[in-house]
């Protein structure tokens, strides 16, 4: 499920499955759609629910032991609380699937938003905390700490490194790259940033202030080359968060705007690090394996030819294989909900673009070109990283 259907679903239906017999992803997918067609009208017929993504992606994850199957199913609703029960009455009736007896029983309906809401009240907690414990206003007065905002603060000298003033008391630290990035931050009022002069020869002293602070961000270019100064900063110091620029971008011209937005979606240093691979590296880089039915549409790619395009429908069905120049037109001639793309070839920037346009939150080729990321709303796989 990509994230543009994450963020709109307010329950997720969690249902156990037992089927006495061997069954695929496709056939337990296929029962879901069929023999729930019909049975509670129109309004609520879960082909067009999520044609209409009043219903996300269905993951069904099944495990085959001894002749017999049992698994689970998730399915997320961005309908009302009602409504979605009626869903999960509907889906318990299915005894069959196939020629074999199976049970599917609801588990829970969970409150996606109530999990949220929990992870808002434990984040607004911490946010509170670091407030108070990093505040040092109580020893100036209210003028004075008014006029320091008007005040130009001028980059200064760590052992040799240009720095913002308040790299040794702030309990955190942003490495950036060159002294010009450090400058830009100064501009847009950050004052804990720190360069490193280049991906060469790493000061000691900035490994030692680097481990002695709660949390260490690498502000890296939108580049190969920003990654790489990661990989070389990890192996050395704590690294806890990577803030990277758009792609092709460099702090050191970033308008304020992006600077704080960049910021704000840091992400973990160990996942970042599991979507980079250094050149030459004497380590396995980390991979991330996709879910099962990522690893299923992406079976569809062995049969297509160089350059050729498969569509995946709500239904589980595929289409015929499609030249990538006529991908959007079919895309938009199709009665059916295209769910995921399978490519045969790389993925670029062009096709991230018609992934997003044409409405279609997954994709999947056999790579992906260096520098190159989808959007919000688009995932994508290449087969590359777990084959």
């Amino acid at each position: 499920m990509g994230k543009n259907q994450k963020n709109t679903m307010k329950y997720m239906i969690i249902a156990t499955i037992k089927v006495d017999g061997t069954v695929q992803r496709k056939d337990v997918v296929g029962a879901l759609f069929g023999q729930c067609e019909g049975l509670l009208g129109d309004d609520l017929d879960l082909r067009k629910l999520q044609r209409s993504t009043k219903i996300g992606m269905i993951e069904v994850n099944l495990k085959n032991e001894k002749g017999k199957v049992n698994g689970e199913i998730l399915i997320p609703s961005s309908m009302d609380n009602v409504e979605t029960a009626i869903i999960g009455a509907a889906i318990s009736t299915i005894e069959r699937i196939g020629p074999c007896n199976s049970k599917i029983q609801v588990k829970e309906i969970q409150d996606v938003r109530a999990t949220k809401r929990t992870q808002v009240v434990e984040l607004a907690k911490d946010l509170l905390l670091r407030l108070v414990s990093d505040s040092s206003s109580t020893s100036k007065s209210v003028i004075d700490e008014v006029r320091s905002v008007l005040t130009t603060e001028q980059s200064q000298f760590f052992h040799g490194l240009t720095c913002g003033p308040n790299i040794e008391k702030a309990s955190s630290l942003i490495i950036c790259e060159g002294r010009n990035d450090v400058r830009n931050l100064l501009d847009a009022g950050i004052k804990n940033a720190i360069c490193t002069d280049g991906a060469g020869e790493i000061k000691n002293e900035l490994i030692e202030l680097a481990n002695s602070k709660e949390t260490v961000t690498i502000a890296i270019d939108g580049d190969r080359g920003g990654e790489m100064l990661f990989l070389q900063l990890n192996q050395l110091m704590k690294v806890d968060f990577v803030a990277q620029a758009p792609v092709g971008q460099e702090w050191e011209l970033l308008p304020n705007k992006t600077i704080t937005k960049c910021l704000a979606m840091k992400e973990p240093a160990e996942r970042f690090a599991s979507r980079v691979s250094e050149p030459d590296s004497v380590s396995e880089p980390k991979v991330s394996k996709p879910p099962q039915q990522i690893i299923d549409y992406a079976a569809n790619i062995k049969n297509l030819g160089a350059r050729e395009a498969m569509l995946i429908f709500e239904d589980d069905s595929t289409s015929e294989s499609i030249g990538a120049s006529k991908l959007a037109s079919t895309i938009d001639e199709s009665e059916k909900t295209v769910l995921a793309i399978a490519y045969n070839g790389q993925l670029s920037k062009r096709m991230f673009d018609m992934a997003s346009e044409s409405g279609v939150a997954t994709i999947i080729g056999t790579s992906i070109k260096a520098g190159e990321k989808p959007g919000d709303n688009v995932e994508a796989w290449a087969t590359s990283d777990w084959n």
